[in-house]
């Protein structure tokens, strides 16, 4: 598609929260250029989220430079076998930062097996224990690992006294249910403009208005218009876009209530 059937990006009255990127991905005037753009565009918080041992202290160093940055600590099921007690102690340490709002991004990825399945439940396991003793919301990733998921979640899910959100959702409806059952979020991006995410957009119209996010997981997953170019969170309008469609309600009414749910989720002392 050529850059000149591409659509300016839309600017809502409601502020944006972007629940879910991987700001340590750039450079720091990329980091810049990317910051600026999504102010222009009304994101007034961004969640960044670690994923490995390796990132662990980019992801903290970067909710200290910018105001409008928070972020995450925790253990993303492809690098399960790098999770160890000092790993663990460092996400112990830093869960009472007041910048840091969830432990994340955790879970189980069946689909790829880049660690060992038995690895990745145990690792699951040992942080959502980690979320119930910090008192923290989880971000969840699964990916054709439904019955395990969902299977360890009940495990925990009556401790954790915050839930959280499963990130990306592209699961079946059954653990949507489960989900949605037990008090969680679940997080909805660029897949749902894509014109094959038929399922995904399922998932939308089934989630209660009151328990959806929004997300880019930039740099991933593009959405249409602007496929084909690195993710942002300044694509998050286009998301909003989309999900109110499916939810067939008016952009600005899904953004007041997503906003509403995602400082419920991270940022539950900003309705206070």
């Amino acid at each position: 598609m050529s850059t000149s059937k591409r659509r300016d990006i839309p600017i809502y009255a409601t502020p944006l929260i972007e629940t879910h990127c991987h700001l340590d991905y750039l450079d720091q005037e990329q980091l810049a250029q990317t910051l600026a753009r999504a102010r222009e565009v009304g994101i007034e918080r961004i969640v960044t989220i670690a994923v490995s041992a390796a990132n662990l202290d980019r992801v903290f160093a970067l909710t200290r430079a910018a105001e409008d940055i928070w972020g995450t600590q925790g253990i993303h099921p492809h690098e399960a076998e790098s999770y160890n007690n000092n790993v663990a102690n460092t996400i112990r340490g830093r869960g009472s930062d007041p910048r840091i709002v969830a432990v994340g991004e955790i879970g189980l990825d069946y689909f790829y097996d880049h660690a060992d399945r038995a690895v990745q439940r145990r690792v699951f396991a040992a942080q959502l224990a980690l979320a119930v003793e910090l008192n923290l919301p989880v971000v969840i990733h699964t990916r054709e690992a439904d019955d395990d998921t969902r299977a360890i979640l009940g495990e925990f899910s009556r401790d954790l006294g915050r839930k959280g959100v499963i990130h990306s959702f592209t699961s079946g409806l059954a653990l949507a249910e489960f989900c949605l059952d037990e008090g969680f979020m679940l997080g909805f991006n660029g897949i749902t403009t894509f014109n094959r995410a038929d399922n995904v957009r399922e998932v939308v119209a089934a989630t209660p208005l009151d328990q959806l996010v929004l997300e880019t997981d930039s740099p991933y997953l593009t959405p249409v218009p602007y496929r084909g170019r690195p993710n942002a969170p300044f694509y998050l309008p286009f998301v909003a876009e989309r999900v109110a469609e499916v939810k067939q309600v008016p952009v600005e009414d899904l953004l007041r209530a997503v906003r509403h749910n995602s400082l419920a989720l991270f940022f539950p002392a900003a309705l206070s």
